[in-house]
């Protein structure tokens, strides 16, 4: 027969768990965010560079327009990473309550439902907001292939 003490630690480490692969999950997102992030800072410093070599002013208004959409991104993510944070600290606040609360007697009543519940929502929230990048880079894209599909057919008219 297995000690009474013996299950309530099998229990903590059990109700544990759930919140671990909750904190896996939002740091593989996190990782992501912050390469996205390190893309959207280095197109941006590309663009910034073009901006300063240009004297075209359609060409200018153009790039500007591009470093406004890299700023918009950037702040997407940030916002994003922001709530992956948050929901990191929710779900550590999770096992931590989840522990004490057996330890101390089941003190924090419903408090490790109500931090796992926040987690789940930020990192919902923050999945939706890293979508919105997503799109967002894609149009950037799209839009950049179609500006050099353009230019390349007046290049090609002229010649």
């Amino acid at each position: 027969m297995i000690p009474s003490s013996a299950l309530s630690h099998y229990a903590i480490l059990t109700a544990m768990l759930a919140p671990a692969f909750f904190l896996t999950a939002t740091a593989g997102l996190l990782t992501s965010a912050n390469s996205r992030l390190a893309r959207i800072i280095d197109r941006a410093r590309a663009l910034l560079k073009q901006l300063g070599e240009s004297e075209d002013p359609e060409e200018r208004s153009l790039l500007e327009r591009r470093i406004e959409l890299q700023r918009r991104r950037s702040t997407i993510i940030l916002r994003g990473s922001q709530l992956l944070y948050v929901a990191i600290s929710c779900f550590v606040g999770t096992s931590l309550t989840v522990a004490g609360d057996s330890l101390l007697g089941h003190r924090f009543d419903q408090l490790p439902t109500v931090l796992a519940v926040l987690g789940v929502l930020a990192m919902f929230a923050a999945s939706l907001l890293l979508a919105r990048e997503a799109t967002l880079a894609v149009g950037a894209v799209n839009d950049e292939m179609d500006d050099a599909h353009v230019r390349a057919r007046r290049r090609g008219a002229a010649g």
